[in-house]
């Protein structure tokens, strides 16, 4: 899958932050942004714990002067974090030693304990849950823009307030139906996007066949589905009459219809 290139907006307000954290901090918060706006809760978890493992290095380095290398367990999130308020008063400024620090340990345990993105959690998430994590992503963006930056508080909300990351979803469930909002797809195509968006479960092909709103359900499966069976981009269980995605459909789906 592609890398994709860092808010512009972003990528200016946070110039003078490291390269080897910038883009990673980017990615990270707008993935955040963009799950929340969709409702995403499980994806927005995601992207809030690489918002906080992000930060937390570049503290670090501020700070210490080193950081955990990326591609390494950070152990104990917490202790990390205390490290840096523990810190002499001339390493950093105070919100880069303290206010941070405590800002992230605080969205580091919603994460991992409200059961977002988290398996395990205590509770499930839920909407007030997921705004309070996106809301204290807001600040910690804007308190980095501000030192980084050297603009006040509310000109950098003004900068984060600015970017837009609601996208129009490709896939819109209603009525317990699935359908694909992207545009000129082929039936294939249309049929790969939706098993994406069901990974966690097989589908049946007379769902996937009404979804698709294919008219002819037998030509569906033998011109459709058998062949996308043949090519090992979806398993069909005729027993069952059920279908897979498979890893090559999910990487044709995500370089390709995402």
């Amino acid at each position: 899958m592609s890398t994709r290139s860092p808010d512009p907006i972003l990528a200016a307000a946070l110039a003078n932050v490291p390269s080897a954290f910038r883009s990673r901090l980017i990615n990270a918060y707008v993935d955040l942004k963009k799950n929340f706006a969709e409702a995403r809760y499980e994806g927005a978890g995601l992207a809030a714990g690489k918002l906080c493992e992000v930060t937390l290095r570049l503290l670090q380095q501020t700070v210490h002067g080193t950081f955990t290398p990326f591609g390494t367990k950070i152990n104990n999130y917490a202790d990390e974090c205390r490290r840096l308020i523990t810190a002499p008063t001339t390493s950093g400024n105070e919100s880069e030693r303290i206010v941070l620090p405590r800002a992230l340990v605080f969205l580091y345990t919603m994460r991992s304990k409200r059961g977002i993105g988290h398996i395990g959690g205590d509770v499930d998430a839920n909407s007030i849950d997921i705004a309070t994590i996106a809301r204290i992503s807001d600040w910690i963006i804007c308190e980095l823009i501000r030192i980084n930056h050297g603009l006040s508080l509310e000109e950098a909300q003004d900068i984060v307030d600015g970017i837009s990351v609601r996208q129009l979803p490709t896939i819109w469930e209603v009525a317990g139906k699935k359908r694909v909002l992207k545009d000129g797809l082929e039936a294939k195509d249309q049929a790969l996007l939706l098993l994406y968006s069901s990974q966690d479960s097989s589908v049946l092909i007379e769902d996937l066949c009404g979804w698709v709103e294919y008219s002819n359900p037998g030509m569906f499966k033998s011109v459709v589905i058998r062949k996308l069976h043949k090519k090992r981009f979806l398993e069909f269980d005729e027993e069952t009459q059920s279908i897979t995605l498979s890893p090559k459909g999910v990487d044709y789906v995500e370089r390709n219809l995402v």
